[in-house]
């Protein structure tokens, strides 16, 4: 049971007590109120449960080895709040399950769970003696990912061309949030998506809009539980493409993954698939029907998958994906809806209401579809709808909690309901000692005491009581309003409040203070832009209260430092609140009020500043009467900024460009009076949008916003294609060249060109067609066409309106025929063990581009040979990179445009064996006068090596690499010694296959005298002079 029923249960028993004359004094039963109503303000001082945590929905996995699931749950309250668990609207009774279920704090935790016994709806329950207060709702479930059926999946036969689609049928899971990826013959090898293959994330299929023979191998779909983080692969399917040559003409796109109608929730990302089969792959684009695709949105994937983030109603609509390739077209579409989860306009808080007073608790949501209201108290259902109390009771009191529902959600507020019984009493909001009011003014003398139920008030100066009058009120609140103020009514005022629990009374003083007034106000003042004016205001006041001015603007305060650099107040007058406004601008024109006041009063006065300038920027441009050049603009005026406006200035841009130019019109000059205008000499069909300037003597004003685009008509090209010509190609080909012209060129759908050429023997024009409005090459091929023959080509445009004018006939040749001789006297020089030079004869033929020479080492195939071109002006080749002591073929052949001749006899050679690999072994660097002798170990060459024919010494500065470069057949060799700096000296072995690896020593440059120390290191060297002969 509540405290508030004891405390009235004892105070009616010691009433009777009393009365019965039982012993109780009116000293004791006072004591006796005085404890209980000390029990009640310490109640009142408590406040009931507020959740800090709540359960959330939680997925355990089946597989988990954690054994343990935690349900939080944790509230704030005076007292501390204890706790309870109901499942699926049962109450958990603990004690019965310990073990399994255990309690830490307000946590419920469950051990080893079972889906049969665990899986459901928990709620947790948060009391103290303030009442009680239920969570969220919140799920339990036990998630799961079974692994694929064992059996093997069929092989998939499509023919080359066709597209295919492979089926995952994910196995049994739960919950529905899994992810797709498929592997190709081996983990982790995933296949990559392109134009070509896409995985719907909605049912994992894999879908190949056109198959390849590329695509031949073994697919397993992996599938990812993110709840559970588990993957499971499927067994694997064999695709098996089938060539077949009559699927190369193409068909038409198939849209195999398709949308459905969605719902989604304001702020959510929204994902949409569309994929198509067919061949050519087709090309897939997004719209939205009758609006232009939202801000927020997304093409990813080569345009199989529309992301939308943070989706919001006007985003609502009809989405339509198209596929399309040359052979046609394939459209879906459906619909997303944009709903909303339920959020609170305004929420319910913490209420003390006097007993007996009406109330009503104001409790509001939005959300789509709109969320119903209903109400707990005390964790119990209690009313639906809008909550009133006609008169409050205390059995009112409690906690209660407001619970907004829609389809995709429920959201709770909770708030504590007070409903007290008081004595008045002014300690919480004593009245104010002192009231000042300005003669002439108003005066209010508030009264507002702590009572309930809500008290009776009287007022009295003196002792003299107060009633309403015309100059005196009373109002509902208490407060006393005295109007037209006079020295007269100052003195003492009294209010006296009574009620049934007690009585209680709080004076003020009124003091009567000078009434503030303007005494020079501001006159209206007009300035052009950039120019000062200065706005006065000057006022008299009470002596003895401080006096500051405000300015507004429109009704709005100016923050003079803020804007300091546009605005200045003059301070060293006294009572001066002059303002002034630098550098004028078009929004500082307007009413400017100066406030006058004091802590008691306020006078204000007010007058107008104009500010001339340039006109405001038109509105509302609206484009009619479109045509191929031309289109119609009508726009509301701006304002005139009071000059009038002269004419205005048409600006038009194209994705051409980002800058704006101006527009030719008609008429060409558009008076300042004109609402409406022809703009001309537009290029057609080009999305254009346009903006207009306003004109008047003071200057030109701000563009307008920019018109919505729009797209002229279309009209046949009038742009001759540049630079036509061609010839040269391969045999029995003429190839025909221009300079594709750009879109802006284009003036119409279906842009393309026609090639009109003939021989000179011929009357008639042949004439064929190129659809595509990028290329500028067209090769003729006609097997009947005699090489180098001259020919007559042009070519022009041409849209779905119509054809463009023709270019002026060029000459050009058709392609000549491939060389029919063969290049004679070839021969090959071996230079090393991977060079070898091949030369020829030269043939003599203008038409000659080159030379091509083959080469294959007996271990390769003819068909793998590699190849050199060369110039016509070249007779011979390095054939460089080659492998030592290998056998080579090589044959040469002429070419020229049309194609490659016969070739050569072929030639055999072999490369050189290996430079010896091994260092020559530097023994000896010695110096004897001014030279150095530098000596070596002969290097033997090994069995697969080249002999060794001599050696090569490189004589060069440290740092450079040319030098001085010397060849001998001896293992030493006398350099000069270094006047100054360091030398280095490299030796390497020579051999027919090429040159070894290098030996290096670093030898000093300046020249030092021979000291006794030296000796030791002298006679070795002068038994290598004597054992060398010198």
């Amino acid at each position: 049971m509540k405290p508030q029923p004891i405390i009235s249960h004892l105070v009616a028993v010691y009433s009777i007590f009393c009365l019965a004359g039982l012993g109780c004094c009116s000293a004791t039963r006072l004591t006796v109120l005085d404890v209980l109503q000390g029990i009640q303000r310490e109640e009142q001082q408590g406040y009931g449960p507020i959740f800090e945590e709540q359960p959330i929905d939680t997925v355990y996995p089946e597989e988990s080895p954690d054994g343990r699931v935690s349900m939080n749950c944790r509230a704030r309250g005076i007292p501390t709040p204890t706790y309870k668990w109901q499942r699926n609207n049962w109450e958990m009774d603990i004690t019965l399950t310990k073990g399994h279920h255990n309690m830490v704090g307000g946590n419920l935790e469950i051990n080893n769970p079972e889906k049969s016994v665990d899986e459901g709806t928990y709620i947790c329950l948060a009391t103290n003696i303030h009442g009680t207060i239920r969570s969220r709702e919140a799920t339990l479930n036990f998630g799961y990912l079974y692994p694929f059926t064992p059996e093997k999946r069929y092989e998939v036969k499509v023919p080359e061309g066709v597209g295919a689609v492979i089926l995952c049928d994910p196995p049994p899971h739960y919950p529905d949030d899994l992810s797709y990826r498929w592997v190709l013959n081996d983990f982790p090898e995933f296949i990559t998506l392109d134009k070509r293959r896409f995985v719907s994330q909605a049912n994992g299929n894999l879908y190949i809009a056109k198959v390849e023979a590329s695509d031949k191998g073994n697919y397993s779909c992996f599938v990812t539980s993110n709840s559970i983080t588990k993957s499971v692969f499927s067994s694997f399917i064999p695709l098996i493409p089938q060539p077949d040559r009559t699927t190369t003409k193409g068909y038409l796109p198939d849209i195999r993954v398709k949308f459905k109608d969605t719902y989604a929730l304001q702020g959510q990302n929204v994902t949409l698939e569309c994929f198509a089969l067919g061949n050519p792959v087709p090309e897939i684009r997004w719209t939205k029907y009758l609006d232009p695709m939202v801000a927020t949105a997304d093409v990813s994937l080569s345009g199989a998958v529309l992301r939308i983030f943070n989706i919001q109603f006007e985003d609502e609509g009809i989405y339509e994906c198209e596929a399309e390739n040359h052979r046609g077209k394939d459209k879906h579409s459906a619909k997303v809806y944009v709903q909303a989860y339920p959020e609170w306009v305004e929420h319910i808080n913490d209420t003390e209401r006097d007993i007996g007073s009406e109330f009503h608790w104001h409790c509001v949501a939005a959300g789509k579809p709109l969320p119903t209201i209903r109400w707990l108290k005390n964790g119990l259902p209690y009313w639906k709808g809008e909550l009133r109390f006609a008169s409050l009771k205390f059995d009112d009191s409690g906690m209660y909690q407001c619970i907004a529902e829609n389809t995709h959600g429920i959201i709770y507020s909770n708030a504590e309901l007070k409903v007290i019984v008081l004595a008045p009493t002014f300690e919480l909001n004593p009245m104010k000692k002192e009231v000042l009011a300005a003669r002439g003014g108003q005066a209010i003398i508030e009264c507002k005491p702590r009572a309930a139920p809500r008290p009776k008030l009287t007022w009295s100066r003196g002792t003299e009581l107060l009633r309403n009058s015309t100059r005196i009120r009373i109002w509902y609140d208490g407060s006393l309003e005295i109007i037209n103020v006079t020295v007269a009514d100052g003195g003492n005022y009294t209010c006296f409040v009574e009620n049934n629990k007690g009585k209680a009374n709080s004076s003020s003083t009124l003091i009567i203070t000078a009434a503030t007034r303007i005494v020079l106000a501001p006159t209206n003042v007009d300035v052009i832009v950039g120019q000062n004016a200065t706005m006065q205001c000057l006022a008299s006041h009470d002596p003895s209260l401080d006096l500051t001015f405000i300015w507004t603007l429109n009704g709005y305060p100016i923050d003079v430092d803020k804007e300091n650099d546009h605005y200045e107040r003059t301070i060293m007058i006294k009572d001066n609140g002059e303002l002034i406004v630098k550098d004028a601008q078009l929004r500082h024109a307007g009413r400017y009020t100066c406030v006058a006041q004091t802590i008691v009063d306020n006078a204000t006065a007010s007058a107008d500043l104009v500010v001339r300038g340039p006109p405001g920027p038109p509105g509302g441009i609206k484009i009619g009467d479109i045509r191929n050049t031309s289109v119609v603009l009508t726009w509301s005026r701006g304002t005139e900024n009071h000059s009038p406006i002269s004419n205005y200035t048409i600006q038009s841009r194209t994705f051409l460009s980002e800058y704006w130019k101006n527009a030719k019109t008609v008429p060409p000059v558009v008076e300042g009076n004109a609402e409406s205008a022809r703009v001309i000499d537009l290029t057609p069909w080009m999305e254009y949008e346009f903006r207009i300037m306003a004109t008047n003597i003071l200057g030109t004003g701000e563009p307008s916003i920019p018109s919505q685009k729009i797209r002229t008509d279309e009209s046949p090209p009038i742009v001759i294609p540049s630079e036509v010509g061609g010839g040269g190609g391969s045999n029995r080909e003429l190839t025909i060249t221009w300079v594709p012209l750009p879109r802006e060129y284009h003036f119409g759908n279906d842009f393309g060109y026609v090639i009109a050429f003939k021989s000179f023997d011929q009357n008639d024009w042949k004439k064929v067609t190129v659809t595509q409005s990028d290329v500028g090459r067209y090769i003729h091929k006609d097997e009947s066409m005699p090489p180098s023959s001259k020919y007559q080509v042009k070519v022009r445009a041409f849209n779905n309106r119509g054809n463009g004018p023709f270019s002026l006939p060029v000459i050009i040749y058709s392609a000549e025929d491939a060389p029919t001789e063969r290049p004679r006297h070839v021969n090959i020089k071996v230079r090393s063990s991977t060079e070898a030079t091949v030369s020829w004869q030269h043939i003599s033929n203008p038409s000659l581009t080159g030379y091509q020479i083959r080469y294959w080492s007996v271990h390769e195939k003819e068909i793998a040979a590699n190849k050199v071109q060369v110039s016509n002006k070249n007779v011979s080749v390095r054939l460089e990179n080659l492998k030592p002591d290998t056998q080579y073929h090589v044959d040469v052949a002429a070419f020229n445009s049309a194609g490659i001749g016969p070739t050569s006899s072929t030639l055999v050679f072999t490369t050189e064996k290996a430079p010896p690999r091994q260092k020559p072994n530097i023994t000896g660097a010695v110096r004897y006068g001014s030279k150095f002798l530098i000596t070596w170990d002969h290097v033997r060459s090994q069995s697969n090596e080249s002999s060794v024919k001599g050696y090569k010494v490189l004589y060069r500065p440290q740092g450079q690499y040319n030098g001085t470069l010397y060849v001998t057949g001896k293992h030493y060799i006398e350099v000069p010694a270094p006047v100054k700096n360091q030398y280095v000296v490299e030796v390497r072995a020579h051999s027919e296959g090429g040159d070894g690896e290098v030996a290096q020593v670093l030898i000093p440059g300046a020249a030092t005298g021979v000291s006794p120390s030296c000796l030791g290191l002298l006679l070795p060297a002068i038994g290598i002079l004597a054992y060398l002969e010198f």
